[in-house]
């Protein structure tokens, strides 16, 4: 374990180089794949090469697992359903502490689901080779509006539906797991603090997202709920993380079937939106109840 014979900020230094080495070497067979499936708009050809870009972007997370396990000492505690299948569209949704959640959500489901696929600010596209990989590998970026916004320009209300709609159509043609942060934001305290939220560890979710996919996409029966905790740390960075200072993780998930309840109408039916809210309440409620628990077992663990 190279964390036992490096200093943190060299591990942190490394594992970075590492990292960005591997985005590198699998950037070029992704971004060749993209431009011919753009040569070749045809739907057999279109997903067959969507076949390859999934598994160039599995690749990709196996090697970045590697290197994880190679230089941090990191004990994962996973509860996961056995049941769980790559021919299957799930609709995942997880609570958001860091940035590290993604990379635990990709080594914990990797091929054991459909590649994970993020809605992305719009703004993430400019990131630096990662922003067009994401782009070449249909992820759908989203241009947010606030609602004073809206205000003055109302030709701009119902753009994140259109983005979200020309997304699950593409999501169609190949079992995929559709990814969504109800809370929209990395928890903070003050963020907790601000939205004077009713859960100990969670921010207030949000339902959008998660109506959108559910209205558009007949495909997806199963919603998987995750719950993410790191009980060594309350308060971290990604720096943090590549130093070797994050050295548990915890992540529980449960495989729910979506009601039927609440599949109706969700962008013109006001009750369908109080329904799938209501229902994600529930779902954060639990999930607080798992973080607390979690937490609890921790601390008299230790």
């Amino acid at each position: 374990m190279l964390s036992k014979i490096i200093p943190a900020q060299l591990l942190g230094a490394l594992t970075l180089f590492l990292h960005t080495i591997n985005t590198f070497f699998w950037f070029v067979p992704i971004l060749v794949f993209a431009l011919l499936k753009m040569l070749l708009p045809v739907q057999s050809a279109t997903r067959g090469i969507n076949y390859l870009l999934n598994n160039c972007a599995s690749g990709w997370i196996s090697v970045n697992r590697l290197i994880t396990a190679v230089t941090k000492p990191i004990e994962w505690q996973i509860d996961i359903p056995e049941n769980l299948s790559d021919d299957d569209w799930y609709l995942v949704v997880a609570n958001h502490q860091s940035w590290v959640d993604i990379l635990a959500l990709q080594q914990v489901f990797n091929r054991k689901i459909p590649f994970l696929k993020f809605f992305l600010k719009q703004e993430l596209f400019w990131v630096p080779v990662l922003g067009i990989a994401w782009w070449a590998l249909d992820f759908p970026f989203m241009k947010r509006y606030t609602k004073s916004y809206i205000k003055k320009n109302p030709h701009k209300k119902g753009k994140d539906f259109e983005t979200t709609k020309k997304a699950c159509e593409k999501f169609k043609s190949l079992p995929i797991s559709i990814m969504n942060f109800a809370e929209g934001t990395r928890f903070t305290q003050l963020k907790h603090d601000k939205q004077k939220s009713p859960f100990q560890y969670l921010l207030k979710p949000k339902s959008g997202g998660i109506g959108y996919v559910l209205a558009l996409m007949d495909e997806v029966e199963h919603l998987l709920d995750v719950t993410i905790n790191y009980p060594d740390n309350r308060d971290f960075s990604f720096w943090d993380f590549l130093c070797g200072k994050v050295r548990k993780i915890q992540l529980q998930a449960r495989l729910i079937e979506i009601p039927e309840t609440i599949k109706g109408n969700y962008i013109e039916d006001p009750e369908c939106r109080k329904s799938v809210q209501r229902w994600i309440n529930v779902l954060w409620k639990e999930k607080d109840e798992t973080l607390a628990r979690l937490n609890q077992t921790s601390e008299t663990n230790s």
